[in-house]
């Protein structure tokens, strides 16, 4: 069945940040945007690898394979834009539409393996042509066939906001794999757990010390059970919870009350008391959250936080987000990456007054941003 053409302009999200995916153009430094399109590139290999990627979950949505085929040759079109924009002057670009594209090419009926390849092919393409891009050449101009008028900056954000778009088409897929990832990887994953860093020892103290003796915290992510292990020798009383079945089950094994419990949608009030929460403890949890889902976890856990209750979040910093098989987990696990002033603004809007985040090392390479914020 053929879908209905997409015929709206979306070049307001140069303006503000899509409501749909999230994705704020406003704020990126078009440096970043290379690691994004590469990046983005991972989501589609192991999305192709899941059984149905050739499946529709409607009649009128496209397949992850269509909407990989799509975002494959939309990467080679702004290659293409690209390239003319620093070697003319004011180049008007060929109409393109991707409907046609779309019928012409079968998208349904190529083979998601190859097109995995195809993928991560035209992303390193497009991420080379933006990486030479120097100086003045961001403002070179280009323009639409309907007289849309692009600078190389106002191209590249545009293109990426296409790319982060459809990535959250397809996030329930990339939920799915990554939960059962972790499952698949939850003993090995517990028993591989390092000792605490002093920054987590110290993120320890600093929290329990905001909170009296005996304060119930909730734990979003609980995984092996190492981070409530050492709340509680401080004092408090945790609920543990994680969405990962296999982590609950060595949690009740070790003798613990443990829920399975989605933070997006399951009821989050505590079934030992009928009082809320005096703290929420999510340490490199939400950072598997996509970007236009956190805001409603994070007003959904102040929901059932008292005033004044306090909040411990880590996530990794960075633009956009990938794919990553690394550390105990021998299966893929979708990371969302994130700006301090964006992040900020999502904890501000959701109830949340942030009282630090402090920016620090991780063991890969990586920097952490570790937040404490205080519920209004």
């Amino acid at each position: 069945m053929t879908i209905e053409p997409d015929t709206k302009d979306w070049t307001w999200v140069l303006d503000r940040p899509c409501a749909d995916c999230g994705f704020d153009a406003v704020g990126l430094d078009p440096a970043r945007l290379p690691q994004a399109i590469r990046d983005n590139a991972t989501v589609w290999r192991f999305v192709l690898a899941t059984d149905d990627a050739a499946v529709r979950p409607d009649a009128h949505v496209w397949s992850p394979l269509e909407y990989a085929c799509h975002v494959r040759d939309v990467n080679l079109l702004f290659a293409d834009r690209v390239d003319a924009m620093l070697a003319e002057d004011d180049p008007t670009f060929a109409n393109w539409d991707q409907d046609e594209t779309a019928v012409d090419s079968d998208y349904g009926s190529q083979d998601p393996a190859v097109v995995a390849d195809e993928v991560v092919a035209a992303a390193e393409r497009v991420a080379a042509a933006y990486e030479a891009v120097a100086g003045d050449q961001w403002q070179r101009p280009g323009r639409r066939s309907n007289g849309s008028v692009f600078t190389v900056d106002s191209l590249g954000r545009y293109h990426l906001h296409d790319l982060v778009h459809h990535a959250h088409d397809v996030s329930h897929v990339t939920r799915g794999i990554t939960v059962a990832s972790y499952d698949a990887s939850a003993a090995a994953y517990a028993t591989g757990q390092l000792e605490p860093s002093d920054d987590l020892q110290a993120a320890y103290d600093g929290f329990a010390g905001l909170l009296e003796n005996g304060a119930r915290v909730l734990e979003i992510g609980s995984g092996g059970g190492r981070d409530a292990d050492q709340l509680e020798q401080r004092g408090l009383s945790v609920r543990r919870t994680d969405i990962t079945p296999g982590f609950v089950g060595l949690l009740r094994a070790a003798g613990h009350e443990a829920w399975v419990v989605d933070p997006l949608v399951d009821d989050l009030a505590d079934p030992e008391r009928d009082a809320p929460y005096d703290g929420v403890w999510a340490s490199a949890s939400l950072l598997h959250v996509r970007r236009e889902h956190l805001p409603t976890v994070l007003a959904r856990l102040a929901g059932a936080t008292r005033d004044g209750g306090v909040l411990h979040l880590a996530v990794k910093e960075g633009d956009g987000a990938r794919f990553s098989v690394h550390g105990h987990v021998a299966g893929p696990r979708h990371f969302t990456f994130w700006r301090a002033p964006a992040l900020r603004a999502v904890l501000d809007e959701a109830g949340w007054d942030v009282r630090s985040l402090v920016r620090h090392g991780g063991q890969r390479d990586d920097v952490w941003l570790d937040v404490t914020a205080l519920r209004r």
